[in-house]
Order: C-alpha cells, then structure tokens, then sequence
C-alpha cells in the first residue's frame, strides 16, 4: 500500500510539474512575442522620426506617420552629442535613462510599463540619438490578464489533478480494502470460505482468483492431515487390537499345534488387513499433499485411459462387465487429450468403474466418453443399489461406507481417493444417484492446452 501510495503521490507531482512548466512556457512565449513584436514597432516610428527630425521639419510630422496607429503615450526624443558623447542638447527625453541607451548603435529596453527604442545617427558633422518611447497597451492590459487567467488555470488544473487522483485512488483502494476484509474472515476454522471473485475485475480478480487456488491447497493439506489422523487412529486401531488381542489369547495358557496354527493364521489375516488400509490411508493421504504437484504431467489420451482402466478391472474380477459408448468422441482427437499422470488417472477411473461393478447387481458399469469446449466428459453409470439421499455428503469421507454395501466388502477409499486424483488434475468429480437404481459419476476435465 504504502509503495502505491508514493507512486501515485510522484504521478501527482509529475503532472503538476508539468502543468507548471507548460504555463510558463505559453507565458513565456507570449511575453516574449509581445515584446519583440512591439519593438519591431517602436523601431519602426523611430526611423521615421529620424528621417523626419534630421533631415525636415522637427516640429511637422511626417505624412507616413498618419498610416501609422499611433501607440499609447507615445513621445518621440533626440539628444545631441559631442564627439565624446556627452550631451550638448536634449529634447524630450529622460536623462536619468541616459547610461542605458547605446551611444553608438540601436538600443531597446523598458522602464516600468515604458518602452524605448533608441539610435545613434550622424548628420552634418554632428552625432544624435533619435528615439521613440510608448507604453505597450497589449503588455499592460492583455498580457496581465492573460497571466491571471493561466494563473487561475494553473490552480484549477492543480486542485483538479489532486482531486481525481485521490478519486481514482480511493476507488483502487477501496476494493483492495474490501479484499482484505474478506481475507480476514478466513481462518483455520472456515477454510471453505472463498472470496467474491465476481467482485473483482482486473488485477484484483486476478489475485482473487490466485488466492482462492491457494487456498484449495491449503483446505487440502489440513482436510488431508485430519483426515489421516482421524482415520489412522480409527481404522488402524481395529486390526491392531485384533492382533494384541489373539495374541494375548494364545499366550494365556498352553495350546496345542492346531490352535497356535489358527491363532497365527488370525494374526496373518488381521495384519493383512492392515497392511492394505494402511497402503490405502497412504495413498489416499499422497494424493491429498500432492494434488498440485504437476511437474511431471504430460499430454494423456484420456480414451486410452479408460482402457486400460477396464482392462485392470476385469484382471481384478472376471465377473465385471463394462459397456463402453465412443459414439460422443470428437472429430479431432486432439480434443481427447488432457494434461496428467496416466496411472493416476487410470487408478482413479477404475476405482469408479469397480464400484459400479461391484455394487450391482448385474455387476455392470456402462462407461461414456464425449467432448465439449474445453475438455472432456466422462459418465460412469450402473443400476445397482444406489446411495442414500441422507448419505450422498458423505460419500467422500474416508472410509465411510453408505448403510446399504454391508453385504458388499470394500474399505470406503476407492471414491475419496478418485475424487482427490481429479482434483488433482483441475478437474471436477460430481454424484448423482437414485436409491435402488442406480448411481451416476460425471468426470470433468480440461483440455490439454500446449505452451
């Protein structure tokens, strides 16, 4: 704020400056105009004085002078001079002007608001100085107006310069202001709360919209930290105790070969489960922290994506089925590419499409793939079970599972962890689901963009 400020305090200064130096230029040009053009006029009566005073009548005026406007207070003087330039005779001029008139060439010079316009002339042997003396109406009267006026100008301009730079400046102000404020209310506590990009224009929308990016990073990592607390302590503390537990239990007392075999077996199978909430907790937790990560992204041809992904879910059960619709691909297959990981994305497409599976009864997921304007839309569809309407919130939590898969085994990971990957990829992963018909994925991502 405080380096906004001395920028537009030395504009203010710059435009003042200006204004100041482009007054005095014009008043400048003026005046001197309006001095060397009224010389050229005195200088022009004083040769015709000359004319008239050395060589004619001095007490008859010369008939050019009649064309001629006469200035205001105009007088006409002549001095004559010895040869060592002191006065002999003088008529009509002021002689305490005397030491800045020219002995022995053209002088101009003014006193007060009088100019004068002297020469220095030879006649007969003698030596005379013949000049002409007016007040310069224009100078007096215009010009002093004219001065006033710009002066006037000049303070308007000033008071207007300030006036609209301290506007635009609170109306700059005034929304940063407003973005502060907006910032403030975001704490540890309300991390979902975004700010107001439509309010924005600009480069505050810009840094509005950078802001709110930073905090989906943000949300991430601490919903993650939680999310892997809270689940750790949960989810692992159950095999963990089943472990302690058998344990415990054939250590109590002597056992025989088979009971310590099926003890062990029972630790073996609780451990296992542990081992693969443990794995998926990480994962899930790897790609919360490094959704933003996307130095290794690289262009992904998305329908080549979902093959592979279908092919990994019949590997994983061979009693899955996939209908698969091309009949939406574009024309251009450059429209198929988006920016990403290939397994990341695979991983996530199959964890959907397992689901659809694994949840119907059929155990079939009918897959779409189609383009719009700027990138790609996946559909994932089954008619199994569905989800329930109290329960489609918190379909993302991990580890939760709707009250209505009991009979179906799974860990409550493979959709919070989908959803994450999509993220991931600037994407967006949005449910629809009707219970006891069906549920629908819709899968959004943008476009690869090359540099």
């Amino acid at each position: 704020m405080r380096s906004y400020n001395k920028t537009l305090y030395a504009l203010i200064a710059i435009l003042v400056i200006y204004t100041v130096s482009f007054v005095a230029f014009i008043m400048y040009s003026i005046t001197n105009f309006a001095f060397s053009d009224f010389y050229k006029r005195l200088d022009l009566r004083r040769d015709l004085a000359a004319e008239r005073m050395l060589n004619g009548n001095a007490n008859q005026k010369d008939w050019s002078l009649s064309y001629l406007e006469e200035l205001n207070n105009q007088h006409e003087f002549i001095v004559e001079l010895d040869e060592k330039a002191d006065i002999v005779k003088s008529s009509g001029f002021n002689l305490s002007l005397w030491e800045r008139v020219n002995k022995q060439g053209e002088t101009n010079f003014k006193e007060s608001n009088t100019f004068y316009s002297t020469k220095f002339y030879q006649q007969e042997g003698k030596n005379y100085i013949v000049g002409v003396s007016a007040e310069n109406y224009f100078y007096t009267h215009h010009l002093r107006y004219l001065q006033n006026l710009l002066l006037i100008a000049l303070l308007l301009g000033v008071l207007f310069v300030v006036v609209v730079s301290l506007l635009v400046k609170r109306s700059f102000i005034k929304p940063i202001h407003g973005l502060i404020d907006e910032v403030k209310k975001i704490g540890s506590e309300n991390l979902y709360l975004r700010l107001s990009e439509d309010k924005y224009k600009g480069v505050l929308h810009k840094l509005a919209n950078t802001f709110n990016r930073m905090l989906n990073r943000v949300e991430t990592s601490f919903e993650t930290q939680k999310n892997f607390i809270s689940n750790a302590s949960h989810e692992l503390n159950t095999p963990l105790t089943s472990i302690i537990g058998i344990a415990d239990l054939a250590l109590s007392k002597d056992r025989t070969i088979e009971q310590y075999k099926e003890a062990m077996q029972k630790i073996v199978d609780a451990a296992g489960n542990l081992e693969k909430k443990t794995s998926a907790l990480l994962l899930l937790a790897r790609t919360g922290y490094e959704r933003n990560n996307k130095l290794n992204f690289k262009p992904v041809r998305i329908d080549q994506v979902i093959m592979d992904a279908e092919m990994t879910v019949k590997a994983i059960n061979e009693r899955f089925h996939i209908k698969t619709d091309f009949s939406m691909l574009p024309d251009d297959s450059m429209k198929l590419k988006v920016n990403g990981l290939a397994p990341l994305l695979q991983l996530a497409i199959s964890n959907v499409v397992s689901n659809a599976c694994k949840y119907s009864s059929n155990h079939t997921a009918y897959v779409a793939l189609g383009a719009f304007e700027n990138g790609v839309l996946i559909l994932i569809k089954d008619e199994g079970i569905g989800i329930p309407e109290k329960e489609i919130s918190y379909i993302y939590d991990p580890y939760f599972r709707a009250s209505n898969t009991q009979h179906v085994s799974g860990y409550g990971i493979g959709l919070p962890l989908a959803r994450n990957i999509i993220k991931m990829h600037d994407g967006k992963l949005s449910i629809t689901s009707t219970l006891g018909r069906g549920t629908t994925v819709r899968i959004e991502l943008p476009a690869f963009t090359p540099l």
